[in-house]
């Protein structure tokens, strides 16, 4: 079984350490870069299966590294590491192609799951997906519910299709927009609410208690796959 590989790029010595020790023991191969030149350098030369990056280094900052590697179309999970209150700052990192992040302080065993979930995630691209008691058809534009087929109108389906390729991830309202709507006139962030609103309400039991399509404050959604 070959070993996952992680770079953390982080200027803090002690967080530093403290990641690559927990990681190390949980069996991954892992790189360290304590300043942005020496994490881009390594990215770069040696694409790690999963990037843990803060955004405030010395030198290049998260946020081009971030740029950079989208550039060079290299897709390993990216999950950003913030100071609390950075709102505008996360959603600066996920549109440049962050894929999470986690706020300081955090606990390691909640990303230590968040890491793990992507990595499991990273398998080649089905004709269909499954969540909950649901299946998507995604060559025949359908959704059931165990046998039963669930009507949904194009955007929904686009949205859903877009939500569950990339579970786990926190999507902001402008990424969404790009990715759906994508040269519609007249459409803004409320067009995103609106269709999440419906679609909440044909998949979710309750659909103001909402199991699979999260609300990020502040931010967009995130399409959880329960277990």
């Amino acid at each position: 079984m070959t070993t996952n590989s992680i770079l953390i790029v982080e200027d803090d010595p002690a967080l530093l350490r403290g990641l690559k020790d927990n990681f190390e023991n949980q069996g991954y191969q892992v790189r360290t870069a304590n300043d942005g030149q020496k994490g881009l350098d390594s990215v770069l030369k040696e694409p790690p299966d999963l990037l843990l990056l803060d955004l405030m280094l010395p030198k290049v900052s998260g946020y081009e590294i971030c740029r950079l590697a989208r550039s060079r179309h290299l897709d390993m999970p990216i999950i950003m590491l913030t100071a609390k209150g950075q709102e505008e700052d996360i959603v600066r990192g996920l549109e440049l192609g962050a894929d999470d992040y986690v706020t300081k302080p955090f606990g390691i065993r909640e990303l230590l799951a968040r890491v793990k979930a992507f990595l499991r995630r990273r398998v080649p691209e089905a004709s269909a997906c499954e969540f909950g008691d649901f299946r998507l058809d995604l060559e025949a534009h359908k959704l059931f519910r165990k046998k039963l087929e669930l009507a949904l109108t194009a955007k929904e389906f686009r949205l859903l299709e877009f939500f569950v390729k990339r579970a786990g991830r926190a999507l902001t309202r402008d990424v969404i927009l790009d990715a759906v709507w994508g040269d519609e006139v007249i459409v803004t962030d409320r067009s995103v609410d609106r269709c999440v609103t419906t679609l909440r309400s044909k998949i979710e039991s309750d659909p103001r208690n909402p199991v699979f399509i999260q609300t990020i404050r502040d931010i967009g959604y995130r399409f959880e796959v329960p277990g």
